[in-house]
Order: structure tokens, then C-alpha cells, then sequence
């Protein structure tokens, strides 16, 4: 699937079409973001400037931030068309992928989709980058729906490597395969999710943001010690284990017990305990403790797991500049 040897497509030239067509022009791909609102010739021409002039801006920061030599910024540019929407259909014809980014309403989703889906050629993957409607509700605005998916990037989408996949249930295997592929080239961490809403991501984000919010709105913190404390505690642990892997490692029965606390002192609802977490408190599967909990650690050397995971914290602590040992403390007499 996805032969073609054209460029590859964003539909919509905000910031995500833009972000993801120099995260593939930064890896050496040529990329075209297709304007799809009709505008005047001086209008289009006037988006297009400030589109070069914005990419232009970006490549300069992230090359003065030491991502790529400054020389590189050119060649980048280079690979990045920008096209007007009379330009759509011979673009799409040779596209292998095509990321649809138009606006977040049905009306506009079902216009780009359909046009999309007969202009390109019968093998290109169409994936949708909407971040509030299933594959399986906009499947049926595509022509051939068993190339497309969804794809969500996160912003800044040339910087972020997760995207996450979701397919709906007459996607082809072999198109989410080449769109994994492909975001894999060029550095992506494709993770793959069912239909549901929110995604991953979104799903844990928002609840951690409100939570946040909350806890200004409450007075338990100010927002610079919050920020704080999700920079250097929340984010940096989970920047090192996985949620899931965090609930193993410790055990999930400090989650069971912190579940009861919270619902009791705070909020019940909002504390509600996942009947999973219930089910394996009676099954007795806690993690490392018992070699199974989210993931299975049958026949898992935990000595070089457990050492496996300082080792993250670890490059964490490099990473922020913490990792100072204890032999220049106490050289420094601390």
C-alpha cells in the first residue's frame, strides 16, 4: 500500500498541518500542506508568505537550540510545498499519506474527507489528525474507508514523538502498518488505541489539568508551585515509567488504598474506584510482588528490571541537570 512517490499531504494549513509537515521535511521528506479554504489570489499569496515566514521562524530557533546546523534551514524549507485548494487535487494524486487537518466540525470533516478520498490514488492512507471525532463516525465520509484512521499528533507536532493511532473496525492491517512505518522514519512513537474518546493522552491530560485547576481554586498551592511539582514529580516520574508500570512496580494496593483515602476526604465520584484495580486486589496480582499485575513478570529477571528503571531515573536526573552524586556533595562539604 502507499506506493506513491509524491509528497506527504496535510489538509489544512493551522498549526498542526504546519507542525506535521516539517516533522517530516526536518527527517529528510518532502511535505505539502494544502490550503483548503477558497481565498482570493492575494489572499492565498498572503497566507503563504506568512506560513513560509512562520516555518522560517521555527527552523531558526530550533537550529539556534542546536536540533540541526543552521545550514540545514534552507534544504528544510526546501522540502515543505504550500498549495492553494485549486492545487488539491494534482498534489493528493501522488501522495502516499495524507493528514486531514481541517477545522473540528462536521461539515468541514465531511467536505475535506470526501474530496480527499477521490482525489487520491486507491492504495494512499488517509488519516485524520481530529482530536474529538471517531474513525468510526468519519469512516463513512471516506471513499475506500479501509486505508483511513485516525492519527492524533500532539503539539508541537515536530517535536513530540508519540502519535496515536486508532483505527476503526474495517481498517486494513496493512495501512496501519505503513502509517506506523512511516512515522517510525522519522522518529514517531506510534501507539495504537481503539475507538473511544480522548484517546490516551487527552484522556489522562485533562484529568490531570482540571485537577490542577481545582487545586488553584481550592488554595492547596499556588500555580508556580503546582507547575513545580508537575515538572519535577508527576512529569519526571512518568517521563522515566509508565503509569501502569508505576502501579506494578509499587504495587496495587497503594493505589487501592489511595483510591479509598481520596473518595473519603475529597471526592467520591472523582475517586471512584476502576473495577479493575478491585479485581486484582481479590486476585492478589500486585505487580512485581506477585509477577503479575497490568503487565506479566513471569520469568522477568527483577534484579535487572528494578536496575533497569534507575537507570531512567537516573538519565531523568541528568536530563534536568539534578545528577549531581554524593562524592561532590560531599566535596562541597553539603
Amino acid at each position: 500500500m502507499a506506493k506513491n512517490a509524491g509528497p506527504i499531504a496535510t489538509i489544512g494549513a493551522g498549526r498542526m498541518g504546519r507542525g506535521i509537515a516539517l516533522a517530516y521535511a526536518i527527517h529528510g521528506q518532502s511535505t505539502a500542506i494544502i490550503d483548503f479554504k477558497p481565498r482570493s489570489p492575494q489572499q492565498y499569496e498572503d497566507l503563504r508568505q506568512s506560513i513560509s515566514s512562520e516555518l522560517a521562524l521555527t527552523l531558526r530557533q530550533l537550529a539556534d537550540l542546536g536540533m540541526f546546523a543552521v545550514e540545514q534551514i534552507e534544504p528544510i524549507l526546501g522540502r515543505i510545498g504550500i498549495y492553494a485548494l485549486d492545487e488539491a487535487d494534482a498534489v493528493l494524486a501522488t501522495a502516499p499519506i495524507v493528514y486531514e487537518g481541517v477545522p473540528e466540525t462536521p461539515e468541514a470533516k465531511r467536505d475535506a474527507l470526501g474530496r480527499i478520498g477521490t482525489a487520491v490514488s486507491d492504495d494512499a492512507i488517509i488519516a485524520s489528525s481530529t482530536s474529538t471525532m471517531l474513525a468510526s463516525d468519519l469512516a463513512a465520509l471516506v471513499y475506500k474507508p479501509q486505508r483511513f484512521m485516525n492519527a492524533h499528533w500532539l503539539n508541537p507536532a515536530y517535536l513530540i514523538p508519540l502519535v496515536e493511532v486508532s483505527a476503526h473496525a474495517g481498517t486494513d492491517a496493512a495501512a496501519v502498518q505503513v502509517l506506523k512505518d512511516s512515522l517510525k522514519s522519522i522518529g514517531k512513537v506510534p501507539v495504537e488505541c481503539s475507538c473511544s474518546p480522548g484517546y490516551i493522552v487527552p484522556r489522562l491530560q485533562t484529568l490531570v489539568m482540571n485537577e490542577a485547576a481545582r487545586m488553584v481554586e481550592e488554595k492547596v498551592a499556588t500555580a508556580e508551585q503546582i507547575d513545580l511539582a508537575t515538572r519535577y514529580g508527576l512529569g519526571f516520574r512518568f517521563a522515566a515509567i509508565g503509569v501502569l508500570e508505576f502501579i506494578d512496580y509499587g504495587g496495587n494496593d497503594i493505589l487501592y488504598h489511595a483510591n479509598n483515602y481520596l473518595a473519603k476526604n475529597l471526592d467520591e465520584n472523582r475517586y471512584a474506584m476502576p473495577e479493575i484495580v478491585r479485581q486484582y486486589m481479590q486476585e492478589g496480582k500486585n505487580g512485581l510482588r506477585s509477577a503479575s499485575g497490568f503487565h506479566s513478570y513471569e520469568g522477568v529477571d527483577l534484579e535487572a528490571y528494578r536496575r533497569d528503571v534507575l537507570a531512567r531515573v537516573l538519565a531523568m536526573l541528568g536530563h534536568f541537570g539534578l545528577n549531581q552524586s554524593a562524592t561532590s556533595n560531599v566535596a562541597k562539604g553539603d
